[in-house]
């Protein structure tokens, strides 16, 4: 994002943020539609799952959509066209991972002002979707007062099991993480001061161009993870939304944080498309990460029976991240 912020107070009782928002949206949708079918999960975690009846044993597909807006998730000033399409496909593919899936096929709705040179946002796209074997099939183009980019992916689950989800963490589960935080978020600092440090070549590519964790993400599933989410918005703020949607509570005892970076950061800046990981065994999730030759997983804590226990070393687990506001 371009101003990072942490989420919104509630405003005359009725809280504007995000989160808030999506749950009565949700809660809406529901009593209009009615529940999601057998094995479906709709709105609340990282991409949709849905059953495919002509699809053997029922198949399921993941879907996911992002949307990039300029001024909001980024600055023409410090980022290339380029830049914004390969974000905007990554970011929606990272939903995907996060749920231990393959991306299969993308659409882009892309709106621009007249003259912007849209062969270099389009050069952007193609690198990411190569880069993530995600074809990129079509979509839509319109006028539009600044660059926006609304991203749908589709994926599927490959072998036996389930998606993982955000809500199944248990307590006991230990946490972990597939890399340091708080590189973007000091990314998008070093870039704005015009002045990188020795740090700032790499901070301002995490910042650029995100990765989309998607070999580590179906790793943990085979090996049995029990939650699992992109850290898209800030490790704290996310953790909060795993330990809700899990009925847990969560002691953090580490917060790895890049070089460069700050523990502000690493809590709280976001976009590093990390995953955050559960599960009631380490040993095999990290026995399975050294096999696949990936990069060793960072532990940085547990999950506790009290829901209400969030904290992070000796203090509260602040709620900070970025949340839209509405």
């Amino acid at each position: 994002m371009v101003h990072p912020k942490p989420p919104p107070e509630p405003g005359g009782g009725f809280p504007t943020g995000e989160d808030a928002v999506l749950e009565r949206i949700r809660s809406r949708l529901e009593h209009r539609l009615g529940p999601p079918g057998p094995g479906e999960i709709w709105i609340g975690d990282d991409a949709a799952v849905v059953a495919v009846p002509a699809g053997p044993d029922h198949t399921a597909l993941l879907l996911s959509t992002d949307a990039v807006v300029e001024g909001i998730h980024f600055d023409l000033a410090l980022v290339s066209l380029c830049d914004v399409g390969w974000k905007a496909l990554t970011v929606a593919v990272s939903d995907i991972a996060a749920m231990g899936g393959t991306p299969r096929h993308a659409l882009v709705a892309l709106g621009a002002p007249p003259g912007l040179e849209l062969e270099e946002v389009a050069d952007g796209l193609a690198e990411a979707a190569a880069h993530s074997r995600c074809a990129l099939v079509g979509g839509d183009l319109t006028e539009a007062g600044q660059l926006v980019l609304a991203v749908t992916v589709t994926g599927q689950l490959d072998g036996p099991g389930p998606a993982v989800l955000r809500s199944g963490a248990r307590p006991g589960d230990a946490l972990f993480v597939t890399g340091p935080l708080g590189a973007s978020a000091a990314g998008f600092r070093v870039l704005r001061a015009g002045d990188p440090d020795a740090n700032g070549g790499s901070l301002a590519a995490a910042y650029r161009r995100p990765t989309a964790r998607l070999e580590e993400g179906q790793t943990a599933r085979a090996a049995g993870a029990s939650a699992m989410m992109d850290v898209s918005d800030g490790l704290a703020l996310d953790l909060h939304r795993l330990a809700g949607a899990s009925h847990v509570g969560v002691a953090i005892d580490h917060v790895p944080i890049a070089p460069g970076a700050t523990l502000d950061e690493a809590l709280g800046g976001g976009e590093d498309y990390e995953l955050l990981i559960a599960t009631a065994d380490g040993r095999r999730l990290c026995g399975a990460f050294d096999e696949a030759g990936l990069r060793p997983l960072l532990r940085i804590g547990v999950c506790r029976s009290d829901p209400d226990e969030r904290s992070v070393g000796d203090a509260t687990l602040p709620i900070v991240g970025h949340q839209h506001r509405f």
